[in-house]
């Protein structure tokens, strides 16, 4: 009889054990490749259009690919003084509106999927939200993007416009006030998860 009861335990220790492991096989983390990831800030000002290139990005992405494709967790993080022009005085004016010695970082964190549109054999369009922090300053903002998978690598494709005043950020200006840069900005996003 103890046999036999230590045989059950045995079993159903067994199944609970495959049950969880089957459960975790589904759900995958990734991390964000810095070098194969590619983030750009585009503006304007009262004498050209500019654009930044972002150097140093972080992130995870965990998704649940069971049945249909659901996003169980986005976190991305980019480095303030990372975003360089190419123009050292464009780069100290850009920190300076960022309030770069306080706030070190830029980041977006997921809390929400509204629609997951399969548009292809591993690839979807996804309606997110989620909250960007920018120089101290949270906003709920909605984030539509492209997500493909292949070769256990995840790519995340699409662009965010903005104010910088909506996350209280002065426009950044130059010679004494001559230069003006545009309110509008646009973030561009090519993120590779692997």
């Amino acid at each position: 009889m103890k046999l036999k009861n230590k045989l059950n335990l045995t079993v159903i220790w067994s199944v609970i054990f495959l049950l969880f492991v089957s459960l975790q096989s589904f759900s995958q983390q990734y991390r964000l490749s810095n070098p194969n990831s590619d983030l750009k800030v585009y503006g304007t000002s009262s004498l050209h259009d500019w654009h930044e290139d972002v150097e140093e990005q972080s992130g995870t992405i965990s998704i649940d690919v069971t049945e249909n494709l659901k996003i169980k967790s986005l976190n991305l993080e980019v480095v303030s003084e990372s975003l360089k022009s190419g123009k050292r005085g464009m780069d100290k004016n850009t920190y300076k509106a960022l309030n770069t010695d306080e706030y070190k970082t830029i980041s977006f964190q997921l809390t929400e999927t509204k629609n997951i549109t399969k548009l292809s054999d591993q690839k979807y369009k996804v309606e997110a939200y989620g909250n960007l922090t920018i120089s101290g300053v949270t906003k709920r903002i909605q984030l539509n993007f492209e997500l493909s998978m292949t070769n256990n690598q995840i790519n995340l494709i699409g662009e965010k416009s903005f104010k910088m005043t909506d996350f209280k950020i002065e426009p950044p200006k130059a010679l004494f006030g001559t230069i003006t840069t545009g309110d509008d900005i646009t973030i561009k996003f090519n993120t590779v998860l692997k």
